[in-house]
């Protein structure tokens, strides 16, 4: 599935990723392939990518979470998220 995360200053990520776990109001939810469509605010809190890696304009955005081989956090102040059809779009401020 592919994700992109923006920034009102930039492009942060666009990719394909296994899936995604985002700071929802209730708590973090994940989205994986062949989720229902979805549109949810974001709050304070880390998007973590499940990806075996973050490509190169990206990497300097990204924490490679120490325990983990393919999840990478970027932080984020708040945001919304729309998902349908494989495809997400995230748009934050950080």
């Amino acid at each position: 599935m592919n994700i992109k995360i923006l920034t009102p200053e930039t492009v942060v990520f666009d990719g394909e990723v296994d899936s995604v776990l985002l700071p929802g109001k209730n708590g973090d939810f994940q989205i994986m392939k062949d989720h229902a469509a979805i549109v949810s605010s974001l709050v304070n809190g880390k998007v973590k990518l499940f990806t075996s890696t973050v490509a190169e304009p990206y990497a300097k955005f990204f924490n490679k979470e120490h325990d983990k081989n393919s999840v990478y956090s970027f932080e984020v102040k708040s945001g919304v998220i729309e998902f349908n059809h494989n495809k997400g779009i995230v748009l934050c401020e950080r």
